[in-house]
């Protein structure tokens, strides 16, 4: 078997551009999304001939069809945190991280569209899809050096952990 055949392609690592947020954005966002979920469960009661007592219900279904979960690993060293998340079939340019000292949001919005056409019939099917996760860290992170890599559908960050003074210990010296 000749070198070239035995070779695989890799895809390449994408860097992703993060930010660092104001907490203002983080509550625009959801608010954004609270209103989409709350439109689409409208619709649901009124397309069921607005009975009442189903709102719960309504809502659940609503969610449902806008956000998906977002599954993710979170590692802490002495020096970092690294987190990982599946973010399947978005692209960098889908993506937007907002860093806080102790808080990281990932966000997201990917929609594809599909069409073929046969003859005069014209067929078009759309999809969206929309992330937003939240995550307390576990220790204060130097927002202005998080690194973030997507490849294969994973999205890796590299939090450094904030540099903190060291304790010393005083004694006392009687005057």
């Amino acid at each position: 078997m000749s070198p070239q055949a035995a070779t695989a392609m890799q895809p390449a690592k994408v860097p992703v551009a993060v930010k660092q947020s104001a907490t203002g954005d983080v509550f625009d966002r959801l608010q954004q999304i609270y209103g989409e979920i709350a439109r689409r469960a409208f619709e649901i009661f009124d397309n069921n001939g607005r009975w009442l007592g189903n709102d719960l219900e309504d809502w659940f279904r609503a969610e449902s069809e806008l956000l998906h979960p977002v599954h993710l690993e979170i590692a802490e060293s002495d020096v970092n945190l690294t987190v990982q998340v599946e973010v399947p079939g978005f692209s960098t340019k889908e993506l937007e991280i907002n860093v806080e000292p102790r808080r990281l949001t990932i966000a997201g919005k990917h929609e594809a569209q599909e069409e073929s056409k046969k003859g005069k019939t014209i067929y078009s099917e759309r999809c969206a899809k929309e992330i937003l996760r939240v995550i307390d860290l576990p220790a204060e992170v130097d927002s202005s050096k998080v690194s973030a890599i997507l490849k294969d559908g994973i999205l890796k960050m590299e939090l450094p952990k904030a540099a903190h003074a060291k304790a010393v210990r005083i004694e006392p010296k009687s005057a």
